[in-house]
C-alpha cells in the first residue's frame, strides 16, 4: 500500500498499468446483462474501461412480474405479457450491439411463482434467451459483488431490496461473507394481513430472524435497489442536498427516520412529482421505507451508503479475473479518459511526478485525487476555452465514475476548475463546495494551480520540465530549471508559479537555473 510518500517514477503503485488494453479487460468491453425481478426486467450493455465501465445501454420495463403472487402464487399476467414483450427487444438489440448472447437471471418471483418453469419456457422459446434462475443467497451474493465493482476493500453489509424479497450480504476486506434472503419485498409486504400493525410484526419478526444469522452488523450499511434508490432521492429532496447523483450518497440514522416520517405522512404524488420517481417507485415506498427504519433500529449502523451498482454489476465482477478485480476504478477510468480524449495522452502522468513533490506527506487519499486529477486535466480541452473550467468540473462531479465519495468529487472538481480559472468564485458551483471543509478546498486549489502551471509545459519530455519543491518549514517554493529551458518559463508561466506560491501560503520563492 501507498504509505503517503511520492510514488515512485516508473510506476503508479499501487495502481499499476491501466489493463483496458490487454485481452482479458477487452472481453469485457461489451457485456449485456439482463435481470428479471419481482418490480422491472431491465436490460445493460457494459462498455468502456474494463474495471469502471460505462453504461453503453441501459433500459428498464416496469412490468411487475410479482403483483399480486401473495395472493395467486403465480406471476402477474400483465406483468408477464409486458416482460415478454421487453425480453424480444432486448434480444434483438443485443444482436445488433454486439453483445450478444445475453447473461439473464431471474430472482425471487420467477423463483418462487408456481408457473415460472413454464415462463421460462416460453422466453427461451420466443426470445432464444435462457433465464438463470438464482437462489435468494446467490442474489444476496451477487449484488454485494456489485458493492465491490464500486468500492474495492469494502467492509459492512449490503441490504438489496427488490419486488419480492430483500437480501442481506456481509462484507469483509473485500470478500463476500454470510448471505440470507427474507420475503421482505413491498409487493409481498403488500399481501400481509392486519394492515401496518401486521406489517410492522412481520417486519420486526423477520428481521430479528436475519440479525440472528448474520450476527453484529454495526459497520456501514450499502443499500442497493430501486426502492431504497428512491428512498435517498427523497431524502435529497428534504435537505436540499446539491449534488443529485445517487451512488455514494450517506444519510445518517437521523437522516433517514426524517425521510421515513416524511413518507409516512406526505402526498406520494407531490412528493413523486417534486423528486421524479416513477409511480411504481413511489407506491411502494410507504411498503419499504418501515423495513429500512427497522433495519437501522437492530443492526444500527455507522454509516449509510447508497450503491448504483448491484446484481447486474456484481454479474459483470463476476467474470472479471482477480487482477482487474484488485484495480483502483477511479484510476482506471482516469486512465481511459486520457487515453480517449487528452491531447497528449500519457502526459497526465508526467504531470503527476512533476507536481507530487509539493503534496508529501498528505497520504495515499490524498495521492489518489491526485493522480486522478492529473489523468483527467486535458480531457475537456475540446471544449470553448470560456468554459472549459465549467466543463471539467461537470465531469468530475457528473461522470459515471466509481470509488468516489461525494466529497471527493467535488475536490477533484474544485481541482480542475482551477487549472483552468483562477477564482472559483462567482460560479454556479458555489451550492456544491459547501460539501467540503475550507481546507479541502484550499487544498483542491493548490492542487489545481499546480495542474495550471505544470500544464505549461506540455510537450516537454519529463527531464526538461524542471523540477518543483516545497519546504512547508520555511514556506518556500522553488522551482530548478532544467538545461536549455530557461525560455520555457516566460511572462505567463511566471504568474501561474506566482498564484501556486500564493495558494500555498509561500513566504518565498526561489528560481534555481540550471548551474
Amino acid at each position: 500500500m501507498d504509505d503517503g510518500s511520492a510514488p515512485e517514477v516508473d510506476d503508479w503503485a499501487p495502481f499499476g498499468r491501466p489493463l483496458f488494453d490487454s485481452p482479458g479487460a477487452r472481453a469485457l468491453t461489451r457485456v449485456g446483462v439482463v435481470d428479471v425481478g419481482s418490480n422491472s426486467v431491465r436490460l445493460v450493455v457494459f462498455d468502456g474501461a474494463a474495471r469502471s465501465p460505462a453504461y453503453f445501454f441501459n433500459e428498464k420495463v416496469m412490468c411487475g412480474l410479482g403483483a399480486g403472487m401473495a395472493d395467486t402464487g403465480r406471476l402477474n399476467p400483465d406483468g408477464k405479457a409486458r416482460a415478454m414483450v421487453a425480453l424480444k427487444r432486448f434480444a434483438l438489440l443485443a444482436k445488433g450491439m454486439g453483445a450478444a448472447p445475453l447473461t439473464a437471471v431471474a430472482t425471487a418471483a420467477v423463483r418462487e411463482a408456481e408457473d415460472g418453469p413454464a415462463f421460462r419456457e416460453d422466453v427461451l422459446r420466443e426470445t432464444g434467451l435462457r433465464l438463470w434462475v438464482i437462489d435468494g443467497t446467490e442474489e444476496a451474493r451477487l449484488s454485494a459483488q456489485g458493492v465491490l465493482l464500486g468500492w474495492p476493500g469494502s467492509y459492512g453489509l449490503v441490504c438489496d431490496i427488490g419486488g419480492s424479497s430483500m437480501e442481506l450480504a456481509e462484507l469483509q476486506d473485500g470478500e463476500v461473507g454470510k448471505c440470507v434472503t427474507s420475503p421482505l419485498g413491498p409487493l409481498r409486504l403488500a399481501g400481509v394481513k392486519g394492515g401496518k400493525s401486521g406489517r410492522r410484526k412481520t417486519v420486526k419478526a423477520e428481521i430479528d430472524g436475519l440479525r440472528a444469522t448474520m450476527g453484529e452488523q454495526s459497520d456501514r450499511l450499502f443499500l442497493v435497489g430501486g426502492s431504497w434508490r428512491a428512498f435517498a432521492r427523497i431524502d435529497m429532496e428534504r435537505r436540499g442536498y446539491p449534488l443529485a447523483v445517487l451512488h455514494e450518497y450517506r444519510m445518517s440514522r437521523k437522516d433517514v427516520r426524517a425521510t421515513a416520517a416524511l413518507i409516512a405522512t406526505s402526498d406520494m404524488e407531490e412528493l413523486r412529482r417534486a423528486t421524479g420517481i416513477s409511480e411504481t417507485r413511489a407506491s411502494l415506498l410507504p411498503l419499504a421505507a418501515p423495513v429500512l427504519t427497522t433495519l437501522l433500529d437492530t443492526f444500527k449502523p455507522h454509516d449509510i451508503a447508497v450503491s448504483s451498482y448491484g446484481i447486474r454489476e456484481g454479474m459483470l465482477y463476476e467474470q472479471m479475473p482477480r487482477d482487474l478485480r484488485d484495480r483502483d476504478p477511479l484510476i482506471e477510468a482516469c486512465r481511459f479518459a486520457e487515453a480517449k480524449d487528452a491531447r497528449l495522452p500519457g502526459f497526465g502522468r508526467t504531470l503527476h511526478n512533476f507536481i507530487a513533490p509539493l503534496f508529501e506527506g498528505r497520504g495515499p487519499d490524498h495521492y489518489r485525487l491526485v493522480r486522478a486529477a492529473c489523468l483527467l486535466h486535458d480531457v475537456t480541452w475540446r471544449a470553448h476555452p470560456d468554459y472549459r473550467h465549467e466543463a471539467c468540473f461537470d465531469l468530475a462531479t457528473r461522470a459515471n465514475m466509481a470509488g468516489l465519495a461525494h466529497r471527493e468529487r467535488v475536490f477533484l472538481g474544485l481541482a480542475l476548475l482551477h487549472r483552468y480559472k483562477n477564482s472559483r468564485s462567482g460560479t454556479r458551483f458555489e451550492p456544491l463546495f459547501g460539501l467540503l471543509s475550507e481546507k479541502e478546498a484550499v487544498a483542491a486549489e493548490q492542487l489545481g494551480k499546480a495542474m495550471r502551471f505544470g500544464a505549461m509545459f506540455s510537450g516537454q519530455d519529463a527531464e526538461r520540465m524542471g523540477r518543483l519543491s516545497w519546504s512547508s518549514r520555511r514556506k518556500c517554493l522553488s522551482f530548478h530549471l532544467a538545461d536549455g529551458t530557461a525560455d520555457l518559463f516566460g511572462e505567463v508561466a511566471q504568474a501561474r508559479f506566482q498564484a501556486l506560491a500564493d495558494s500555498l501560503g509561500a513566504k518565498k520563492t526561489e528560481i534555481a537555473h540550471p548551474s
